[in-house]
């Protein structure tokens, strides 16, 4: 019978129990040097049930890695300015080294106003203006932490991002747009696609990095993938279902994350080593 090739996954849990496994040893140490243990404050606005679920998963890695959770929950009525106000209030309080927004915040609140309101020493979840600039001219600071962990899931499977085509499906602001800036300054070639974008699948074909991070169930058709393509998909639809027929890729891509299971973990784990590596730099210690 003829070899019916199947790709390689991409474990990001496994890569993530090993990067947790070590901030706590860095967190256990700092602890132990300082007598302060890392703190990340969660500010959560209204209870839209994700949104607290997330936060509750968050705060529990933190408690299992030596981190310090401090939850800030926040009327559903809340108005852009009390929340700046009281990220501001956060930025300013030494005794947090780590502050993450859950997003989206709700209707009604400017969130990039909200977002900017984090000091950039503290900005561990790499959403702010300062962030992104730093990841985009390769300056010291925090990734957005998904496209963080999609780079570290990528040097673990060794992929030479350098002279190839990459391409990603989605432009937000804390996922497409940043991953883009972190493979070109790979050596990657990148072309962004969106809404937009004429004859999705025709550019979807060149890719032989492909990051689809769009939140459409099976956007990304599994006959368009590139045969020997290494394919990131960040999305998470209902069902368990990214944005990528996986079913079809596999047959196709030579490496592919899979959803649950792939870039999730590696997000969390991303978030609480930078908390850490926040918490060192504002005692003025090395890394």
């Amino acid at each position: 019978m003829p070899h019916v090739h199947t790709a390689e996954l991409m474990d990001g849990t496994a890569l993530a129990r090993r990067v947790l496994g070590e901030t706590a040893d860095r967190a256990a140490a700092l602890t132990r040097r300082t007598g302060v243990a890392p703190c990340l404050a969660t500010v959560l606005v209204g209870e839209d049930p994700a949104s607290v679920t997330y936060v509750r998963m968050k705060r529990a890695r933190c408690a299992k890695v030596g981190i310090t959770s401090r939850h800030v929950p926040l009327p559903a009525t809340t108005t852009t300015a009390q929340l700046v106000e009281t990220i501001e209030g956060l930025s300013r309080d030494p005794d947090v080294h780590g502050i993450l927004l859950q997003h989206p915040a709700g209707p009604g609140i400017d969130e990039r106003a909200a977002f900017e309101a984090i000091a950039p020493e503290k900005d561990v979840d790499g959403v702010t203006t300062h962030s992104f600039a730093a990841m985009s001219f390769g300056l010291p600071g925090f990734v957005s932490c998904t496209p963080g962990g999609i780079m570290r899931l990528l040097d673990e499977y060794d992929v030479d991002l350098a002279g190839k085509r990459a391409v990603v499906v989605g432009r937000s602001a804390i996922l497409g747009r940043p991953v883009g800036m972190l493979l070109l300054a790979r050596d990657a070639t990148v072309t962004y696609c969106h809404s937009r974008t004429e004859d999705l699948p025709s550019v979807v074909r060149e890719a032989d990095v492909l990051v689809a991070a769009v939140g459409r169930p099976r956007l990304v058709r599994g006959q368009d993938i590139k045969p020997g393509a290494v394919v990131v998909d960040a999305g998470y639809n209902a069902g368990n279902v990214g944005d990528i027929d996986a079913e079809g890729a596999m047959s196709r891509a030579r490496l592919i994350t899979p959803v649950p299971g792939g870039v999730g973990p590696m997000t969390i784990a991303v978030l609480l080593s930078q908390t850490v590596d926040a918490a060192t730099a504002q005692r003025g210690l090395a890394p």
